[in-house]
């Protein structure tokens, strides 16, 4: 049961090189249906493009110091669709700055670091066969 559909990827990041740098990683890797937003209003004005993962930046106010930061936006995000899922992308590597994205219902934190996109294809692939579990098992337990 193999479906054609492209994954709809969502890149949500302040910093221009990074995002730029991040989205040719991820084209040149995978073939992936990719919009990309440099602020959080952005991306959740465009919520209806129903994506199927968002890589969020924790800090989003390097353009504009008074813009939404990655914790509301991620927020909004679930207020809109619960099942998104989210990966929180940072430079802080502190144990609380992972916890709370946690506690707001991000799917996984990865630092930023020279390994951070092998990661996020993992933590991708991780939530791709989580879904495909979850549908599984939604599928048995309905003959039960």
């Amino acid at each position: 049961m193999k479906s054609n559909k492209k994954i709809k990827l969502f890149l949500v990041d302040d910093d221009a090189v990074f995002l730029k740098s991040l989205e040719i990683e991820f084209l040149e890797h995978a073939d992936f249906d990719i919009e990309t937003f440099s602020t959080g209003e952005l991306c959740i004005e465009n919520l209806s493009h129903n994506p199927d993962v968002i890589i969020l930046d924790f800090h989003l106010d390097g353009i504009n110091k008074t813009a939404m930061n990655g914790i509301e936006t991620l927020d909004k995000i679930k207020a809109y669709d619960q099942d998104t899922s989210v990966i929180m992308l940072s430079s802080q590597d502190k144990i609380e700055v992972a916890i709370s994205c946690m506690h707001h219902k991000a799917f996984d934190y990865i630092v930023k670091s020279e390994t951070a996109f092998i990661r996020l294809q993992k933590t991708i692939s991780t939530i791709f066969g989580y879904k495909k579990m979850e549908k599984e098992l939604k599928w048995y337990m309905e003959r039960m």
